[in-house]
């Protein structure tokens, strides 16, 4: 199972996330965000990842990131951009002439906020990441229920805003291999 903690904000976050197993770990590019690294630190922390785990970077647009594309494996949106390594994320249905290396879903927009997932979701071809107020106490239901080639988490496996923690980011990669 594809398992991606989002928000890192540290060195330290990219070398638990490797510790403890995680596919693939996310830096906020948009300034709109408590997490946000600016473009050098970004760009910092992509490389410290470099050969050791995936590393996405996060935006609503790509204007927001542009400095730093290059950086990163993958480039997460919540707009629609032509782009062969986009992870495309949003609560809708995606349009099947939009192509996309992953395909987010997240109806909480980056707040953390849990909702249901709708079932369409089972008909969305290739990788479909769920997203959004997952937590070690229903990710494993989510994963049952919707059986996606992976999670996403940020908000829950902090102490505070891009403060992760350790214990947190474990229980919840516990709780995704079941």
């Amino acid at each position: 199972m594809f398992a991606k903690v989002c928000g890192l904000t540290t060195e330290e976050q990219i070398d638990w996330a490797v510790e403890l197993g995680y596919s693939a770990i996310g830096v906020v590019g948009t300034p709109k965000s408590k997490r946000y690294r600016e473009p050098d630190r970004a760009r910092e922390l992509a490389a410290y990842a470099r050969g050791r785990i995936r590393s996405f970077v996060v935006a609503f647009d790509r204007g927001e990131i542009e400095e730093v594309v290059d950086d990163f494996d993958v480039v997460q949106l919540y707009h629609w951009t032509a782009l062969p390594n986009l992870a495309y994320c949003s609560a809708n249905r995606p349009d099947p002439a939009q192509p996309y290396e992953y395909y987010f879903y997240d109806a909480s927009t980056g707040s953390g906020v849990f909702a249901e997932f709708p079932d369409w979701l089972d008909t969305v071809p290739g990788k479909v990441v769920l997203a959004g107020g997952l937590n070690a106490d229903n990710v494993a239901g989510v994963i049952e229920a919707h059986r996606p080639y992976g999670v996403d988490v940020s908000s829950s496996v902090e102490i505070a805003p891009g403060v992760k923690s350790f214990d947190a980011m474990r229980d919840f990669i516990a709780a995704v291999r079941g």
